[in-house]
């Protein structure tokens, strides 16, 4: 059979093919609706389902967009996005978007260095909990009850409300939302005297692929297990967190100080790797390291919050880390609240600045970790200088590990990067320019400095944090995962936690509903 085409025929081709699309997209959609009315009332669900033609779609799918890599006119699209306003909408949820049979993405806060909660490269419905938030604080039981739309910075200010001596162990930006940041694992500068965010996660809520509500008892303990740092959305969708809080003192002393080459930071450097880890508990002293091109130096921050009185902090100073000729002038002594905003750069800011859900508009970002597990060597410490100064854009933040991270077991919970492990190094690249060339020159610049430090961080397998997804350490195809590319990116984040992590996953959600690039694989697929 032979087919011929005019030009006309040719010229109209794209117009047929969109508005094919069109029609099932609408197809999609109209089905999506009748499905979710049958289960809640139509008044109800409309106006907490969007498509590309309501008013409020492209407000609703930016409101929670951190990378502006992934808000471009090219980014994929949700057809559909949910904002649910309770349980039962999370429910309906998954069991229409099963039923027309495509993708789910489940977004919380939005702080997603690759966009896996929020884009897709086949068709996808956006589940945003933002309005899933609640959070009741029980001093009495110590503890806090968080739905996962909470951000950081509302958890902490309701623990405030309620005491002056309480705290949780979470992420120093308070806009990162909870159901992320607790599921793939979550830290902040409290993690050297109680450990990460995930092993003070005492019950949670999940919503099953079957569209069942289930607790701690009701989902088992291997479930739980892999919810606490193996990543909620390749299990299904949680809904809140039960968390012990810890205690802190009244006053809690804080300094940043800055130093550059020409102030011995080579020794500086060098010294803090043998004592970030050793020194007492109460002290976490955070290094970030990069480029000051108009000065032709490195330029160095530290950051620190000790849980004590500054007199004692000085003393600690002086007799383990005396390079850093750290003085009583350098300390500001203040509640943990305060702190809190210390470290967010707003000092002077009132306590309701943690209330701020949006923030300033976020940049064009990449993100890449590593492991020490060795002190860099002094000659490697001076490379290190060289190669950020040639590639001048790329930043180093050094997290020191030790204390309380030393003491859990590895198999604890799925995060396994724990005693052995000097600091965790977060490589970070920002623009403002979302001009291809400055994308493709950023990404390949911390590219470069991942390169050179292989010589120097963890191996066999190469270790990475979880809640700083890296799509150049592999992908799997998705809604069809493999076991074989699961395997690459899953012994980093994991490393032998992953085989357990897929056969929970493999037990409950066979089928591998909840998928995403870098999720955990089926056996079952």
């Amino acid at each position: 059979m032979k087919f011929s085409y005019s030009l006309l025929q040719l010229l109209l081709l794209p117009f047929i093919f969109q508005s094919f699309t069109t029609a099932v997209d609408d197809s999609i959609y109209e089905t999506f609706l009748q499905c979710m009315s049958t289960q809640n009332s139509f008044n109800q669900v409309s106006s907490i389902i969007y498509n590309p033609n309501n008013s409020s779609y492209t407000s609703t799918l930016q409101a929670y967009i951190r990378n502006q890599r992934f808000n471009t006119s090219t980014t994929p699209k949700p057809l559909i996005i949910v904002t649910p306003l309770n349980e039962s909408h999370v429910q309906s949820t998954i069991i229409c978007t099963k039923n027309v049979g495509i993708n789910l993405r489940i977004r919380s806060g939005g702080h997603d260095f690759e966009g896996l909660s929020y884009v897709s490269y086949v068709n996808f419905i956006l589940l945003d909990m933002s309005n899933i938030r609640s959070i009741e604080v029980n001093i009495e039981e110590e503890t806090a009850t968080v739905q996962v739309g909470a951000i950081v910075g509302e958890l902490y200010y309701r623990i405030w409300e309620k005491s002056k001596v309480h705290a949780f162990p979470a992420g120093v930006c308070p806009t990162v939302g909870i159901g992320g940041h607790i599921s793939g694992g979550g830290y902040g500068n409290l993690i050297r005297k109680y450990g990460l965010t995930i092993d003070k996660v005492i019950d949670a809520k999940i919503v099953d692929v079957n569209g069942q509500i289930l607790d701690r008892k009701l989902m088992g303990e291997d479930l739980f297990w892999s919810i606490r740092g193996g990543g909620g959305a390749s299990f299904g969708v949680v809904l809140s967190y039960k968390l012990k809080l810890v205690r802190v003192p009244k006053i809690v002393t804080v300094f940043r100080v800055f130093r550059t080459l020409e102030d011995n930071l080579t020794d500086v450097f060098n010294k803090w790797q043998y004592v970030a880890d050793k020194i007492d508990r109460d002290l976490f002293i955070r290094l970030n390291v990069g480029a000051n091109v108009v000065n032709n130096t490195i330029s160095a921050k530290f950051i620190a919050i000790f849980l004590g009185d500054g007199d004692r902090l000085v003393s600690v100073m002086n007799e383990k880390f005396p390079e850093l000729g750290i003085k009583k002038t350098d300390c500001k002594e203040m509640s943990w609240i305060e702190s809190v905003l210390f470290w967010t750069n707003a000092d002077n800011a009132p306590v309701e600045f943690l209330l701020q859900r949006n923030g300033s508009v976020p940049s064009y970002a990449k993100r890449k970790s590593d492991y020490l597990q060795s002190p860099i060597p002094r000659e490697g410490i001076e490379l290190l200088w060289q190669k950020i100064m040639e590639l001048s854009v790329v930043g180093l933040s050094f997290n020191p590990y030790g204390g309380r991270m030393s003491e859990i077991q590895d198999r604890a919970t799925p995060f396994p990067h724990r005693a052995g492990n000097i600091c965790k190094i977060e490589y970070s690249v920002n623009w403002n320019d979302n001009g291809t060339k400055v994308s493709d020159y950023s990404i390949g610049q911390i590219q470069l400095l991942h390169d050179f430090l292989t010589r120097f961080v963890s191996k066999n397998p190469r270790g990475a944090f979880f809640n700083y997804r890296d799509l150049d350490i592999g992908t799997s195809k998705v809604g069809n995962n493999s076991y074989a590319d699961g395997k690459v990116y899953g012994e980093q984040y994991f490393k032998r936690n992953f085989y357990r992590l897929v056969k929970v996953k493999s037990m409950v959600d066979p089928s591998n509903f909840f998928t995403n690039e870098q999720s955990i694989p089926s056996l079952n697929r």
